[in-house]
């Protein structure tokens, strides 16, 4: 484990990909047997694992978790909506997992 302290604003971003990882797990479980269950579930737990592993101190799942944000900006082009949500939401995540005190948390991993 990171013996250095971990930054609040990182516990704060990886909970809430543990809250929304996990959220969207159980809320999506209704969908078994629909052709994208598997797809929708696998996201998911993607969120789940970089939120366990950055409060660990691993730099991938910082990255990890950046590209999960990116991949809900690529797929929301078609409802200007969301893309704009999800866009400002990869601009505030990538500040906190960029900015110095995330990247030496993290380099201490």
């Amino acid at each position: 484990m990171n013996a250095k302290r971990r930054p609040v604003s990182v516990v704060l971003i990886a909970c809430l990909y543990l809250v929304v990882g996990g959220g969207g797990f159980a809320l999506n479980l209704h969908a078994f047997g629909q052709p994208d269950f598997y797809w929708i579930e696998g996201t998911e737990l993607i969120a789940v694992i970089a939120g366990v592993f950055m409060l660990f101190g691993h730099n991938w799942a910082r990255w990890l978790a950046l590209v999960w944000m990116a991949f809900h900006v690529a797929i929301s082009f078609e409802a200007p909506r969301n893309l704009v949500v999800h866009a400002l939401f990869l601009v505030l995540i990538g500040w906190v997992l960029l900015r110095e005190e995330a990247r030496e948390y993290f380099r201490a991993g």
